[in-house]
């Protein structure tokens, strides 16, 4: 490894730290693919606790769950994304996120739809509430379930039902938080400052589009997780699949 290839993968590393995505546009992009390189970067991310995903026009770079040197904990996420006051609010956004994830995540029609017309804010409103309301009601026969998946299912259903449902744009426009539009822009937001989607329409009806560059992280990455596929399927649980029997 000569002074050379370090100085390149260094530099290939930090841009990618700084901006997360490289593509075929920049000129680290063939650069990086230059074999000892390449090398030299994943080594720089192994040992910083990061993960580079390469799909055939983007290189990204990910932060992995544990062991990280730039992993946060949620005080230091309180602190970089304002919007985010309290952990109940962290778990409703999450919650948010991966809705709309289950969402698009389905098939190629799917995917070729929500590009070219993007999900509303309120049309995922809705979903988020059904959601909420189908766990409430798989909680009454089986209220050990939220404790089998690992999801404080309970405070997240008693959340999300008392948070106030907004008649207007008061939550969008004056970025209130404590309504359920309010958390959905929070959560759109910090999606587009990774650069995974596109927001339209903010001061009217707002809707979030993704990016190739999300559904590149879903296919090289989410799909790779257990537990992606675990939540996906909770996006979609029905009561009477998780209803106690009643022979038990």
């Amino acid at each position: 490894m000569n002074a050379e290839t370090i100085k390149k993968a260094s530099a290939i590393y930090f841009s990618l730290l700084k901006e997360k995505i490289i593509d075929e546009n920049s000129e680290h992009f063939q650069t990086y693919y230059e074999p000892e390189v390449r090398q030299t970067v994943l080594l720089l991310a192994d040992e910083s606790g990061t993960y580079i995903i390469e799909s055939p026009k983007r290189i990204h770079l990910v932060v992995q769950p544990t062991g990280s040197v730039f992993a946060t904990n949620f005080t230091h996420m309180k602190e970089k994304h304002r919007q985010i006051e309290t952990k109940k609010q962290f778990h409703i956004i999450s919650l948010i996120i991966m809705a709309f994830l289950a969402t698009i995540d389905r098939n190629q029609a799917a995917m070729i739809r929500t590009m070219r017309e993007g999900i509303s804010y309120f049309s995922l409103e809705r979903q988020v509430n059904d959601l909420i309301t189908n766990w409430e009601s798989i909680l009454k026969t089986k209220p050990s379930f939220g404790e089998e998946v690992r999801i404080d299912m309970k405070e997240v259903v008693t959340t999300w039902k008392y948070m106030e449902v907004d008649t207007d744009d008061y939550g969008l426009k004056k970025g209130h938080k404590r309504t359920r539009i309010g958390l959905i822009a929070s959560a759109m937001r910090l999606l587009e400052n990774e650069g995974l989607i596109v927001i339209l329409d903010r001061d009217d009806i707002p809707k979030a589009i993704p990016k190739t560059e999300l559904f590149e992280r879903i296919e090289y990455l989410y799909h790779d997780y257990d537990r992606y596929e675990l939540l996906k399927e909770l996006m979609t649980a029905r009561e009477d699949e998780h209803a106690e029997n009643p022979s038990h």
